[in-house]
């Protein structure tokens, strides 16, 4: 099984260009109406634009613009120096949600938004 993670975005490129900032790596795939990053074996994050997914699936779905910086789910990647992601993302442009640090969980955790408002954490 492989798993995709597809977030809808605004601005492909100017979302290529933050994520791959963000995750320290270049994209896998960068195709007009796609973007993927390989966050692990399995594991792909996906870029696609809004409009790409509105006309791919017409009147069955609102247009994401609609819902734009309404947080509904968040990306939480478990890194090796989750520090160092997140305070590359804050330099990246991603837009400081709550600071790096301990939570009561148990885990190091820094939490940010993305160009679009998708919610990401760095934790370890």
């Amino acid at each position: 099984m492989i798993c995709h993670f597809i977030l809808y975005v605004s601005d492909q490129a100017q979302s290529t260009d933050f994520y791959t900032k963000t995750l320290s790596q270049v994209p896998i795939l960068n195709v007009p109406g796609m973007t993927e990053f390989k966050l692990a074996e399995n594991c792909i994050l996906g870029l696609m634009p809004s409009n790409a997914i509105k006309k791919l699936l017409g009147d069955s779905i609102k247009h994401p613009e609609d819902a734009a910086g309404i947080p509904r789910a968040e990306l939480y990647l478990r890194v090796s120096d989750p520090e160092k992601s997140f305070n590359i993302a804050i330099e990246a442009g991603g837009k400081l949600l709550s600071p790096f640090q301990e939570r009561n969980w148990g885990s190091k955790v820094g939490y940010f938004s993305d160009p679009d408002g998708h919610i990401i954490a760095f934790s370890n």
